[in-house]
């Protein structure tokens, strides 16, 4: 998987919804998998950055830590009706991440949402490195 320009590009599925995230680094990944997550669920050029919240995941190993993360942010966005449409990630290694995301919450005036993700899932779930940096693969559950 060499990396694109984009930092993020969906993929169609019989059965569910996914994307490949690139970045130069392993934070970047982070930060472009989440957002490719979000992109799935709500249009995000109406979202604004009006909250900012705390995000950490641990995991064994750097699937499993991705996984971790973007759990913990559907979760988040899940269990306080956020919308979010940036992250940061600010510190990333020995089976933990930290870091932020920026958003409102969901206003069914001006969001329009686009599918509800269920759950991550570990179906094809795949991190690589590449002469680039970084690609992730992740399916999520509709």
């Amino acid at each position: 998987m060499d990396r694109p320009s984009d930092p993020f590009e969906i993929l169609e599925h019989p059965a569910d919804v996914g994307f490949l995230a690139h970045g130069r680094t392993l934070e970047e990944l982070f930060a472009n998998a989440a957002l490719a997550m979000m992109s799935l669920g709500w249009e995000l050029d109406t979202v604004e950055e009006k909250e900012r919240r705390e995000i950490e995941a641990t995991g064994e190993d750097t699937e499993t830590l991705l996984y971790d993360w973007l759990s913990a942010i559907l979760s988040l966005a899940d269990a306080d009706r956020m919308v979010f449409r940036r992250f940061e990630v600010s510190e990333l290694g020995d089976g933990r991440v930290r870091g932020a995301a920026w958003g409102e919450p969901f206003d069914n005036s001006r969001h329009q949402a686009i599918t509800y993700i269920k759950a991550v899932t570990f179906h094809q779930f795949e991190v690589q490195e590449t002469k680039q940096g970084w690609t992730a693969r992740v399916y999520v559950d509709v």
